[in-house]
């Protein structure tokens, strides 16, 4: 699963040919989440509440490289990093 982003001990990666809808994993220590790149809903999992708040606001900020990504790992292509919250 390609790291695509990382702050504040979370990480952001993708999966290659993932299933629909499209969407992004988040880490952050034992927990993990799938979210929904259109709505920032959880599809998967959880975080605690503050690490969520700090995922949605970051996806918020990068929804269309979000979904460019998204796009390149549904083609086997390689995934681009992006700016972690600051």
């Amino acid at each position: 699963m390609p790291e695509i982003s990382r702050f504040f001990g979370i990480i952001i990666a993708m999966f290659y040919d993932d299933h629909h809808p499209p969407h992004f994993h988040a880490r952050y220590g034992e927990y993990k989440v799938a979210i929904n790149i259109e709505d920032f809903s959880v599809l998967d999992g959880s975080l605690p509440p503050r690490a969520l708040g700090l995922v949605t606001e970051w996806a918020a900020l990068h929804k269309d490289e979000l979904m460019q990504n998204w796009e390149a790992a549904n083609k086997k292509e390689s995934l681009r990093s992006i700016e972690p919250l600051k």
